[in-house]
């Protein structure tokens, strides 16, 4: 069976996988199975922990389900730059090698640094040094054979800020480049919260690609 991991947003200092139910109903009527995946937020998690904990959630995932026919990841925001994160992982550390077929990045952060002058860092306290090494902007390595047929779909708000707009173009670009299979989708008439919320929608375009893969 195949698996879709969620991993929420909320800035990486709020909301919890208790919240990502909403997604799993269309795909659950479809045979995949949903994993919602938690991470201690800010202030008691760092952004070094958070990353660590979700890399730790994909290699005990596949460690304990040996029924697993391909891991595909979502992520929010936050979400889905602990997504990202995981892309540029050495798994030679973890004695395992998730099977990560599809990577669905929403409206995602991949560069941290603009982020340390502002109040988000209040909570999360991050030093140049430790948003640099957590920048999958600054991470993307070489696509591996078994990574190259891994598809990245960055999906953007028309309403997300231009930051946010810049962002996934100029990630899906070094992605690109390194020999990554990815597309860009631009969904019209949509923010940045309620982009993901219509996940919850059998016929919403996110759902249906997902469906798919």
């Amino acid at each position: 069976f195949p698996v879709l991991v969620y991993i929420h947003g909320g800035y990486w200092q709020c909301l919890s996988k208790d919240e990502s139910g909403f997604a799993a109903p269309p795909l659950v009527s479809q045979g995949v199975a949903v994993v919602a995946v938690g991470y201690d937020t800010a202030p008691k998690g760092h952004m070094d922990a958070m990353v660590l904990q979700v890399r730790r959630s994909l290699a005990f995932l596949v460690e304990q389900y040996s029924g697993i026919r391909g891991v595909y990841l979502c992520g929010h925001s936050a979400g889905a730059h602990l997504a990202a994160m995981v892309l540029s992982t050495d798994w030679t550390e973890y004695g395992v090698v998730p099977d990560i077929k599809g990577t669905v990045l929403v409206s995602g952060v991949y560069d941290l640094e603009p982020i340390l002058h502002t109040y988000v860092n209040d909570a999360l306290n991050m030093s140049r040094e430790v948003a640099q090494r957590n920048s999958p902007m600054l991470c993307v390595t070489p696509a591996a054979p078994a990574a190259a047929a891994c598809k990245v779909l960055l999906a953007v708000a028309q309403h997300d800020s231009p930051e946010f707009r810049r962002q996934s173009q100029e990630y899906g670009q070094a992605l690109r480049a390194a020999g990554w299979s990815v597309s860009l989708l631009d969904l019209a008439g949509v923010d940045h919260f309620d982009i993901i919320e219509k996940l919850s929608e059998e016929s919403y375009v996110l759902t249906q690609v997902r469906g798919r893969a």
